[in-house]
């Protein structure tokens, strides 16, 4: 789910996105280490607006899960929604402006630097909430259906039946007495839910379609210009395949030049192809409706969190719990400089996969876009987790 360049949206058809695969997370390989720090060490913490990781944090307060998730210590300190309750409380009271939100933050909580095998580099990425054409009536230039979750739609926490299986999912239907895999994106597109009747949008494009799966959330514009915000249902339990890479290995486009506008281009200039090379996609996102969702907003996070753009961050959960505060120091995606910033675990994706990752939520709009499009940076992640006796 970028400087010598390829956009996240390159990374995303290469290897799926925040929100597109919906998966339970699988433990990354390696040994992940959560090393004590102060909040002195942290490169450009005084400089950053941390007001605005406050609203988020706050934000994410309303929807705390009794399972927050994390691995160890990040387990241990911030697993369970009791453990963010204190903070949660605490950050009402706290003025709007950046020197009180930082001391909040110095006080409730404790610095902890990510490092996986002993390195401390990771890689971070960036999403957007795309606008797309679309109409609530099938019609002539309004022919791609987007279709809600299948009823016959099953998924399975294989952990509940071994333990050497804890994060690890299943998806299907089943079929007489046995559970199979369910249709696969060319079984689905050639109609086999066609008598479900499932389709509840219908848009214009099959690339914006397609591209509106990798993101897993977006604004289909209606024709009398009103918005509808979709979000992430299910998914298929299909593995992720990137169309970005089979076009590199089959020569169509150079590996170093993968990015959306190029797999764009080529889906568009080759449209006797289009539909099977993106079935090679096995993968197929089911969407839902947000009604009242506001326009101010982003789409709804894994613990349904509205996210905030700029401030909201996909992660692994197996690794750091939802809720948690990350300070990361890469690189701005349009000019190079430092980007030094706060922000708040309130997502996870197929992609997001390790310790030192995450996927930068940037909003919606032609900004966002060109952001989430150009960020792919290294750097170093530092988790904020609660003091044991904050509260107490």
């Amino acid at each position: 789910m970028r400087r010598a360049v390829w956009p996240v949206l390159a990374l995303c058809a290469l290897a799926g996105c925040a929100q597109q695969a919906g998966q339970a997370p699988v433990a990354p390989k390696g040994e992940v280490s959560l090393s004590q720090v102060g909040f002195a060490s942290l490169p450009g913490w005084t400089a950053d607006h941390q007001a605005e990781a406050l609203a988020a944090f706050r934000t994410g307060c309303a929807h705390l899960q009794d399972n927050m998730g994390g691995g160890d210590l990040a387990a241990q300190l911030g697993g369970t929604a009791q453990s963010w309750r204190p903070a949660c409380q605490a950050a009402t009271g706290v003025a709007a402006d950046d020197a009180a939100a930082r001391r909040f933050f110095e006080t409730w909580f404790t610095p902890y630097a990510i490092a996986q095998d002993g390195n401390r580099d990771g890689l971070f990425t960036g999403y957007y909430e795309p606008e797309v054409a679309g109409s609530r009536a099938p019609g002539p230039g309004y022919e791609v259906g987007l279709l809600a979750a299948p009823p016959d739609l099953v998924s399975a926490d294989l952990g509940s039946f071994a333990d050497d299986l804890k994060g690890r999912r299943i998806t299907g239907r089943v079929q007489g007495r046995s559970l199979v895999p369910y249709y696969d994106r060319a079984e689905i597109e050639a109609g086999a839910l066609a008598a479900k009747r499932l389709e509840f949008l219908w848009l214009a494009d099959p690339i914006d379609a397609f591209f509106l799966q990798i993101q897993g959330s977006g604004r289909v514009r209606l024709p009398d210009g009103r918005i509808v915000r979709v979000s992430y249902a299910a998914q298929n339990g299909r593995p992720y395949v990137a169309i970005g890479r089979v076009l590199a290995d089959e020569g169509q486009i150079p590996l170093d030049q993968v990015s959306l506008p190029s797999i764009r281009a080529w889906l568009v200039a080759h449209p006797e192809r289009a539909a099977e090379v993106m079935n090679r996609n096995r993968s197929f996102v089911f969407f839902r409706e947000l009604p009242g969702a506001r326009p101010d907003q982003g789409p709804p996070g894994t613990e349904g969190a509205p996210l905030t753009p700029g401030r909201s961050a996909a992660v692994d959960r197996s690794v750091l719990p939802m809720q948690a505060p990350v300070f990361i120091d890469t690189t701005d995606p349009l000019d190079g400089t430092r980007l030094q910033r706060l922000l708040v675990a309130q997502d996870t994706g197929g992609a997001i996969k390790g310790a030192v990752r995450a996927d930068i939520f940037f909003g919606w709009g032609a900004d966002a876009e060109a952001r989430a499009g150009h960020m792919r940076g290294r750097g170093s992640m530092v988790v904020l987790l609660p003091k044991p006796a904050a509260g107490s």
